[in-house]
């Protein structure tokens, strides 16, 4: 896991930020407030996994760690975080979109 358990944290509460902020943004792929929050939240813990996996980021990868406190690693989860929530709203916002969901006025 990337970033062990404070990373999966930070990464979470990034994804419901991310998703929140795309979900204020883009208003066509609005999934309301507790919807925004989920995705965001489900999509920042699988999109930050992906993405440490492919970037090579393991279990030397903590926020806080033998060596001390990271805070490169710390803004890269968030960003991470962020990213795959973001991201899994805005594709959840197309599927909705396309299967005919409502969309707000």
């Amino acid at each position: 896991m990337w970033g062990g358990m404070a990373g999966l944290v930070l990464q979470l509460i990034a994804g419901a930020v991310g998703g929140s902020v795309v979900g204020t943004v883009l208003k066509q792929f609005d999934l309301g407030i507790l919807g925004n929050l989920l995705i965001g939240i489900i999509g920042g813990g699988i999109g930050a996994q992906l993405i440490g996996a492919l970037l090579g980021g393991g279990e030397a990868s903590r926020i806080v760690g033998p060596d001390g406190f990271d805070f490169g690693t710390l803004v890269a989860q968030f960003a991470a975080g962020m990213f795959g929530g973001g991201a899994l709203v805005l594709i959840t916002g197309l599927i909705k979109e396309h299967t005919g969901g409502q969309s707000p006025a």
